[in-house]
């Protein structure tokens, strides 16, 4: 029987690897753009290219991607793929690549229950931290040198983006333009999927660790009398 999207999972299997390193080239050029605002000359240019090149090979992935897709499953694709879709507007989703390399992992390799949690975990911690990073950097772009900006600095963009993907919101800083707004909205939907994922990772553990223990205590119990007597 003939796979569905055989030849789109063809093409990310060959492609995924390329494209988290592409990812990370683009996180390294976002950053110095962001953090080096007075960059100019020969780093400017590279930078610049390399935000360039990485955007087309992005939209040429996402253009194979659904070319490759079977006839009448195409819409469907760009359905179950929003964040692809979204890589292709918003470099924050283009960072989040760099989270595809954890597969090469050979630690979260294979299906037990202690594999699947290591593996869940890994890409929870690196999205968190990714996302919080990227996310600072976007704030931090947006917010810096808007009337009345309480986020100035990069400091300042890393603690506000930890404050709010925790829910602790202190409110000593702030974002006052209207994509800083839009993009503290994306860190707070983003804080409750990874505090739910979380909670699932630790219930999963729990329940194994109890199953393990009364299948020990049923194995460690004596046999009946009426065994014993025959």
């Amino acid at each position: 029987m003939t796979t569905l999207d055989a030849r789109r999972l063809a093409w990310e299997a060959r492609t995924s690897t390329t494209l988290a390193v592409l990812g990370t080239a683009f996180l390294a050029a976002y950053s110095v753009l962001v953090l080096l605002p007075d960059l100019e000359g020969p780093l400017l240019l590279i930078t610049a290219s390399v935000l360039i090149v990485t955007w087309v090979v992005f939209a040429i992935d996402m253009l194979a991607r659904v070319a490759l897709s079977d006839r009448g499953r195409r819409g469907h694709f760009l359905l179950t793929h929003p964040l692809d879709v979204l890589a292709l507007f918003m470099p924050l989703f283009r960072a989040l690549r760099v989270v595809t390399l954890l597969r090469h992992i050979p630690l979260f390799a294979g299906g037990s229950g202690a594999a699947v949690r290591g593996s869940v975990g890994a890409h929870a911690v690196v999205y968190a931290a990714v996302f919080v990073y990227v996310i600072a950097l976007a704030t931090l772009q947006a917010e810096r040198g808007a009337e009345g900006a309480t986020i100035t600095t990069f400091g300042d963009a890393v603690w506000w983006s930890l404050v709010t993907i925790t829910t602790v919101g202190y409110g000593d800083t702030y974002p006052v333009t209207d994509v800083g707004r839009f993009l503290a909205v994306l860190l707070m939907g983003g804080g409750l999927v990874i505090v739910g994922t979380t909670s699932a990772i630790v219930v999963s553990y729990i329940s194994e660790r109890v199953a393990a223990a009364r299948t020990s205590g049923d194995d460690a119990q004596p046999p009946s009398s009426a065994s014993s007597a025959s």
